[in-house]
């Protein structure tokens, strides 16, 4: 019977993402010059499990290619070869093509061949170009197997081989007799097997290695075969392979000598050409930057998560047992019994609710893991000196929401690192360190999750920005703003005080999009800035976006539902409080400032059951910074609501970002601020919604 191995690819790709992050975190720590035997030893074997888990599954271009890392990798781990930024580096843009063919493969897109040769050649150039320096004293828990070159006066006769395998050898599903049948075919094989390891027959367990292995395979065989045997098990034996040279006759030397000569002249061009390949120069970091794997379709879940819900489970079934004996057996005086008996059912409802979310819940660390190579690649092109700092990585985050705050996270830091942080020179001449420091820092704050990007930069100059937004006609220039009000207008579409535009930035997109997309996501964003101290950029998103706390309001005969983390006040207004703008409408002081009034019944088309003011409320809310008042009749209270979307049911509304079923079955459309604001602004978006729209 054959088995399908395509139904392990989602779980190859998924492990094989996560090797090439443990890749690059280890790469990153060797640049900084954290080197060290084990940090090397984790990026191999990252390497390793990729290469073989590719050949298992037929995925031979990504084994081919990571067989030339891994060798480079095994030249650094076995001492051979030094660590160098040129060869780091080097290696983080092989781990970007790799992630690139691994995407294709996984979505089955073609890849950029030219790439993949192009790195493919650099990595043969570095293990050709720089000889690996063997160490004085050899591991011998490694290979050594270092390249040996036979010289045109001698000839490989074949390998002495050194084979002691680790006592839990065969706990890896490997067998020595296998790998010496390998070897047999290979050319002429004799073995010398030692027992000085076997214990006494009482000791002996059956599931132990404890032979080992001299042997001594003769012929003419390159070394990559007789080491591609052993590869499975290079960390659960010690092994030493070194070459057997035979001497060559007199006539084989002539001919050889002769042959160099020929050849010299043509290398020499070919050296020419590889060199200018080489030295071809290195792509744009925003091109170069990782290709993002595809999103996760599954997520792991910790034991105790899982333990969790099966106990509450367990205490539903036992809830319901006795309130189905209650209904079976029901007389008035078992009331006391049946509401208690509902009031448990509704506590573990609410906590298999909060245990189910919690299953959805991923530390933020898989957001921040992507900045270590980011801010790396950034500071390397600006040549700024930049120190990265992530704390608050275990708190935890909807794995919905987690996706889409990366790309929001992404423009907050390369802006902070091109706009806020300093040359090192400027630095030193105000008195600072030379390097800047960003520092990303994830905390929970109530029911919501608060993201702070902080940099030790310049800060925000409000004259520069003040004088780019009047350029661009975006606010009248002798309009009084309070410095808040200016930071707020970077958020403006097409607004950049970039001098030059570069790759990193510079073409007034990006803080807009910032805005807009952490608004959909039902959350906000925050600037605090000081000249010469730095700035912080303060995210506030809610935890899931399945379920919100919300106010449920009536207007007219209709109930809606606002978020909470939208609502600032609620207030009573009086008719003469309320002013009257010409093409601004109705406006209400509150405070130092001039909030506009929208009157929900005009926006949603219903017959309203008063107009005025006075007999209703004004909710005030907040959205991308300005604030406006929403006319209603009553509140009815708060609670929480699951949101169904209304754009996969229904249609995209302005407006309206979702609906819910309330308590008694019927249906409440939830409100978006920011959708609310842009109908106000243009009342042409509008879209009618009728009473049968609303069965809808």
């Amino acid at each position: 019977m054959s088995i399908d191995i395509s139904q392990f690819h989602d779980v190859f790709f998924e492990e094989s993402f996560e090797g090439l992050d443990a890749m690059e975190s280890g790469l990153l720590n060797l640049a900084e010059g954290a080197a060290d035997v084990e940090a090397i030893n984790t990026i191999f074997r990252a390497a390793h499990s990729i290469k073989g888990g590719a050949g298992t599954f037929g995925f031979m271009a990504v084994s081919e290619f990571t067989h030339v890392m891994e060798t480079l990798l095994d030249e650094m781990r076995n001492g051979q070869r030094e660590v160098t930024s040129d060869s780091t580096n080097l290696l983080l843009e092989a781990v970007d093509v790799l992630r690139e063919m691994l995407s294709a493969v996984q979505q089955k897109t073609d890849t950029d061949e030219e790439r993949i040769a192009e790195v493919n050649q650099r990595l043969e150039a570095m293990l050709a170009g720089e000889k690996a320096e063997v160490a004085d004293s050899a591991d011998e828990s490694t290979i050594n197997a270092a390249a040996v070159e036979a010289s045109p006066e001698q000839k490989i006769a074949g390998w002495e081989i050194k084979f002691h395998p680790h006592k839990h050898l065969f706990q890896t599903g490997n067998d020595p007799v296998r790998m010496l049948r390998e070897l047999a075919s290979l050319g002429d094989l004799t073995s010398r097997v030692s027992d000085d390891g076997l214990p006494d027959f009482a000791d002996l367990e059956p599931e132990d290695s404890y032979l080992s292995w001299q042997l001594t395979l003769k012929g003419n065989v390159p070394k990559e075969e007789v080491v591609e045997i052993f590869e499975w098990v290079d960390d659960d034996c010690d092994l030493s392979i070194e070459v057997i040279l035979q001497e060559p006759t007199k006539v084989e030397i002539a001919v050889a000598q002769l042959d160099e000569n020929i050849a010299e002249p043509v290398a020499e061009v070919q050296q020419e050409s590889k060199s200018e390949q080489v030295a071809a120069p290195v792509k744009a970091v925003a091109k170069k930057a990782a290709t993002s794997a595809p999103a996760a379709t599954s997520i792991r879940v910790g034991t105790d998560k899982v333990d969790s819900l099966i106990n509450l489970v367990g205490e539903l079934v036992i809830t319901q047992s006795m309130l189905s004996q209650i209904g079976d057996n029901f007389v008035p005086g078992m009331l006391p019994q049946l509401i208690d008996g509902l009031a448990q059912l509704e506590r573990n409802s609410r906590e298999m609710q909060e245990a189910i979310m919690r299953i959805r819940m991923l530390p933020i660390s898989f957001a921040f893991n992507r900045f270590p190579r980011l801010v790396h690649d950034l500071s390397d092109k600006s040549g700024k000196k930049v120190e990265l700092k992530l704390t608050g990585e275990q708190t935890e985050l909807d794995k919905t929401v987690m996706e889409k705050i990366g790309d929001p996270l992404v423009h907050l830091v390369r802006n902070s690192l091109d706009h806020g942080l300093e040359t090192p020179e400027v630095r030193l001449a105000a008195g600072k360190d030379e390097t800047g420091t960003i520092q990303l820092n994830a905390y929970h704050q109530g029911g919501n999750i608060i993201i702070e990007i902080v940099d030790d930069g310049a800060g925000l100059n409000e004259e520069k920005i003040f004088s780019k937004a009047v350029e661009k006609g975006l606010v009248e220039a002798d309009a009084e703003l309070s410095p808040e009000k200016i930071h707020e207008l970077i958020f403006l579409p097409g607004f950049s005080t970039a001098d030059v535009v570069t790759d990193i930035s510079g073409r007034g997109v990006g803080m807009d999009v910032v805005r807009s997309n952490i608004t959909g996501l039902g959350g906000s964003v925050e600037i605090k800035s000081k000249r010469g101290e730095g700035s912080t950029f303060t995210i506030r998103l809610p935890l899931t976006l399945a379920i919100m706390d919300g106010q449920t309001i009536r207007v007219a005969n209709e109930n809606y539902i606002i978020p909470l983390i939208s609502i600032i006040e609620t207030l009573e207004v009086k008719e003469s409080d309320m002013k009257y703008v010409s093409a601004k409408g109705e406006l209400y002081p509150l405070r130092d400032e001039y909030v506009p009034v929208i009157r929900l019944y005009d926006i949603f088309n219903l017959t309203p059951t008063t107009t005025d003011l006075e007999e209703g409320l004004l909710v005030i809310v907040e959205g991308e910074g300005q604030k406006i008042g929403l006319f209603i009749d009553d509140l009815l209270g708060q609670q929480q609501v699951v949101i169904k979307s209304l754009e996969t049911n229904y249609r995209k509304v302005i407006g309206l970002s979702g609906a819910t079923i309330l308590g008694d079955g019927t249906v409440a459309l939830i409100l978006d601020v920011p959708g609310l604001m842009a109908l106000y602004r243009d009342p042409s978006l509008a879209k009618v919604i009728t009473n049968n729209e609303h069965a809808a």
